[in-house]
């Protein structure tokens, strides 16, 4: 979801106006914000708006003393001033948020156009976490780490329970530009998925471990000839999507973190991606793989999988229920549901709890900490409730399950994410900083709850690699490296498997390749990273 909008030489170029617009604005002087405030608010009325509104972490409502209307660049189809976020928001912070909504297709060159021009809005994201760097060591966005004193939550998530945020998110000073989000993703997104009815029908039980996988393809393709048991379509995506069942998986792959001895390594040399190849190979041999995998299109894959061509893939949990839905008139007996991992390791990715990637960002001027302050208050649990749930009684109410119920959406067959923004102004991107997982975006159907039942209660993940912070010279050098090596790895990853000829004499000659194109060189910047990762987290 996060937006990759400027280029860094963007960046460079604009750094010098954005620090003239914006350096002479600063927080305001001594007199300034003396001569500017109202009468403060009683205690006993301040406590009593608090109280109104649930868990704020400790945060004083109304934010602040007097009216104050900031400024915040969103993406968004929908004008979102008059909706019941914004309303709610001013009705409980004393703050007026214009949103400046852009759509998707034009927010890039509008945020292109508000960078060049210097006057940022107070609130904005699209930059990359190194590009913020850039322009707030110029000073034109605020680091956050120096008003963590008056954020509450932000101090509790980011800097007491995971002091390691500032290390790995901010500059070679541990100042942190961007607003992370916490706690977004679902635990299982994920992972192998099998027609379970025609498991059923042929009396062939899901798997448990690789070679009962490859038994039950085996089988398949005896009772369907004309069949290749398992289908993909992530292309040469395939080789990362399965790596996690090899142990060689990782955020920044082919870059991985090996637990067992701790260091980064590249994963495409490594004795387990070999193993992963040769279980592909056999499977490409034995007609159990699609001979197209590495081609197949969306609509081609599609195809394979709703009419008894394919039985076995890698997708999104979504597309069990999606696919049902397309085929249910013809095949009502479909049954896509989620199944165990392949490989040694029996693990599927672990997703992370902290991301940055959104670039969410303070302008540095006037109106800092104010923005602060409700970027704070919509990472309590009270703010959470009010962008992803909405506000109870008044738009929603929570049925006899704790499920959020939309008497003003009731006509629709399922609310989804997308109708709570357009309708209410909820869930805009940039906005959502801590979701409440009572939201209907966490409301899984039972296939999508049976697969994160299966891996939580198992816990069949992956562990985290730890999220390095690359200097720039790191990062010119992983750049460098990546486009020429990932390709030759890929071009060799697809001659092994596909040339019945190629053997361990082909990959000796491919560990000499890669070598030449600097393997090493790339786990070595991985690990030189890990040393500064650990210093600044003893």
């Amino acid at each position: 979801m996060s937006k990759r909008l400027l280029s860094m030489t963007l960046v460079l170029m604009l750094a010098s106006t954005l620090l003239s617009a914006c350096g002479g604005s600063g927080s305001g002087s001594k007199d300034e914000k003396a001569s500017g405030g109202a009468v403060e608010t009683p205690t006993t009325k301040v406590e009593e708006t608090t109280n109104q509104y649930g868990d704020t972490g400790g945060l004083k409502l109304p934010l602040v003393d007097k009216p104050t209307t900031i400024t915040w660049m969103v993406v968004s189809d929908t004008p979102l001033n008059d909706k019941l976020v914004a309303k709610e928001i001013e009705k409980r912070t004393g703050i007026t948020v214009d949103f400046q909504n852009y759509s998707s297709a034009t927010f890039q060159d509008k945020l292109r156009l508000v960078v060049s021009s210097g006057k940022l809005p107070d609130i904005f994201h699209g930059l990359r976490p190194e590009e913020l760097k850039k322009i707030g060591q110029q000073k034109a966005v605020v680091a956050i780490n120096d008003y963590v004193d008056m954020l509450p939550n932000f101090k509790k998530l980011y800097v007491d329970e995971n002091p390691w945020v500032a290390s790995s998110f901010g500059d070679e000073n541990n100042n942190i530009y961007t607003w992370p989000i916490y706690n977004m993703n679902r635990d299982v997104n994920h992972g192998m998925m099998y027609r379970k009815d025609i498991f059923d029908k042929n009396n062939i039980p899901e798997w448990t471990n690789t070679e009962e996988f490859y038994q039950a393809l085996k089988k398949l393709k005896e009772i369907y000839p004309d069949s290749y048991p398992m289908a993909s379509k992530t292309k040469e995506n395939i080789f990362s999507d399965l790596s996690y069942g090899w142990g060689i998986g990782g955020a920044s792959y082919p870059a991985y973190y090996s637990e067992s001895d701790k260091t980064w390594k590249f994963a495409g040399v490594q004795p387990e991606h070999k193993e992963m190849l040769d279980f592909l190979k056999k499977l490409y041999n034995e007609g159990l793989l699609d001979q197209e995998f590495l081609t197949d299109t969306m609509e081609s894959w599609s195809a394979k999988m709703t009419t008894d061509k394919s039985f076995v893939t890698w997708d999104w949990i979504g597309r069990m229920d999606l696919f049902y839905n397309q085929v249910s008139s013809k095949n009502p007996e479909f049954n896509l549901r989620y199944g165990n991992p392949v490989g040694p390791t029996d693990h599927v990715r672990t997703l992370p709890k902290i991301d940055a990637d959104f670039g969410i960002a303070v302008a540095n001027n006037k109106n800092k900490e104010a923005a602060l302050k409700l970027l704070d208050y919509l990472t309590s649990p009270s703010g959470s409730e009010l962008i992803t749930l909405g506000v109870e009684g008044v738009n929603f109410n929570f049925d006899a399950n704790g499920k959020p119920v939309y008497p003003e959406l009731a006509n629709l067959p399922v609310v989804e994410i997308k109708a709570l923004e357009e309708n209410y102004g909820m869930w805009v991107e940039g906005m959502y900083l801590n979701p409440d997982h009572r939201s209907v975006y966490y409301n899984y159907t039972e296939k999508e709850k049976e697969a994160q039942d299966k891996i939580v209660s198992a816990n069949k993940f992956e562990p985290l690699d730890p999220v390095l912070n690359l200097t720039e010279e790191e990062s010119a050098t992983i750049s460098e490296l990546q486009t020429a090596i990932i390709k030759s790895m890929n071009e060799f990853n697809a001659k092994y498997i596909l040339n019945k000829k190629y053997g361990d004499k082909e990959w000796n000659d491919w560990l000499v390749t890669a070598e030449k194109m600097g393997a090493s060189k790339y786990a070595e910047v991985y690990n030189e990273a890990q040393k500064r990762f650990e210093a600044n987290n003893k």
